[in-house]
Parts: C-alpha cells; structure tokens; sequence
C-alpha cells in the first residue's frame, strides 16, 4: 500500500509553520560522525576540543540543520515533498546537551512550478545558531 502523500500545494498558505525539538547527545554526535564521514576532532575528542576557541566539543552543524529535512518530510509539506536547495548560515556552536529548537515557515508559493520558500532556522535557548532559506517541491 502506498504511502499517503503530504499537502499539495493548494492546501499551503505564506505564514503556516512547524517546529521540531531535540537534545543533541554524544550518540548523535558519534553516530553522525560515522554517517557522514566527519571524524573532525572537535566533534570527537574531549581533549583536542577543549583546547579549541570552543572549549567543549560541539555537533556538526549538519546534524541540527538535518532537522529542516525531517520537517519537510514528515510535517509540513510532508510526504513526498523533495528539496530543491537549502541555503544555511552557522551563527553560533551547537553543543552536547543543548536542545536544538528547529522551524520551518512558508515564506513564498509558486503554483506554477509548484514549489515553496520557507525561512529555516535552529535556536538554542532562543539564540539562532542556523538560519537560511528553502526552496521544496511539491509533486
């Protein structure tokens, strides 16, 4: 049985929003590490961390911003939906045991090539640490 597919474009409207939380921890460090090929000591070693600017070690910045995608995916637009592009600006660090606050909001709709721009941003304690922009397609 196929799966039932998310909204279609004639049920977006600019404005409509989601949000997704989740507490970063070593596991997701670790485990996104061997994912993504990124064994860059700052995210992995203690020691090489805290001489670093950063003093503690932090999460890849593609781990909070991989949030957007499960957003778009699974609540607004939903099912179905592909990225077109993503664009992302690292404000600040994302570290082990901060609770990463991840929203998407519809800025823009284009019926005709049935695609939306949404504003994306990551907070920590209500600072950003990721914004940027989406463009998604609508099938």
């Amino acid at each position: 049985m196929a799966e039932k597919l998310g909204a279609t474009i004639e049920m977006l409207a600019v404005g409509m929003s989601e949000t997704y939380e989740q507490t970063i921890t070593d596991a997701d460090v670790e485990a996104f590490a061997v994912l993504s090929g990124d064994n860059n000591p700052v995210h992995l070693n203690d020691a090489y961390a805290k001489a670093s600017r950063f003093k503690k070690r932090i999460a890849h910045g593609l781990l909070s911003a991989s949030f957007f995608s499960a957003l778009f995916g699974t609540k607004l637009p939903g099912h179905g939906c592909v990225y077109v592009s993503q664009s992302l600006n690292f404000q600040r660090p994302v570290y082990i045991g901060d609770t990463v606050e991840a929203t998407i909001e519809i800025i823009g709709i284009d019926k005709d090539k049935s695609r939306v721009l949404f504003k994306t941003l990551c907070t920590v304690r209500d600072k950003t640490v990721i914004d940027g922009k989406a463009e998604i397609y609508i099938p």
